[in-house]
């Protein structure tokens, strides 16, 4: 048998209770109905001044303007935000008129570039 018998532990189940009720919060010891959203509201305005604007900004007219290409591309070109420049079509026509690369040749070069790592034991 426990200390104290039953009894003993009956008691004990309703000196907690008891315990209980007189430490837990009180309706006057309770704060506001919206106190904690209105802090949890407060918090997120501080928290959003510091953050940087998220609202898209209409960009300025010298925003516009377009960069001159120091060398344009045969995407630019393709785009037309190019000129072909004779130096280009040149360059066109030498790859056009290229001999194709047989699959030894491709295999050769595949082999011998490093890859992303620049790692020749490791060729992708």
């Amino acid at each position: 048998m426990p200390l104290g018998g039953p009894h003993w532990h009956a008691d004990l189940k309703w000196w907690n209770i008891g315990h209980l009720k007189e430490t837990a919060m009180t309706r006057q010891d309770t704060p506001p109905e919206g106190a904690f959203n209105k802090l949890v509201d407060e918090q997120l305005e501080l928290a959003a001044v510091k953050l940087p604007a998220l609202m898209p900004v209409h960009p300025s007219p010298v925003d516009h303007e377009e960069l001159k290409v120091s060398h344009a591309n045969i995407e630019d070109l393709l785009l037309g935000n190019a000129e072909a420049t004779p130096e280009m079509l040149g360059e066109l026509a030498a790859l056009r008129d290229a001999p194709e690369l047989s699959e030894e040749e491709l295999a050769r070069q595949a082999l011998a570039h490093g890859g992303s790592d620049n790692d020749p034991a490791t060729p992708e």
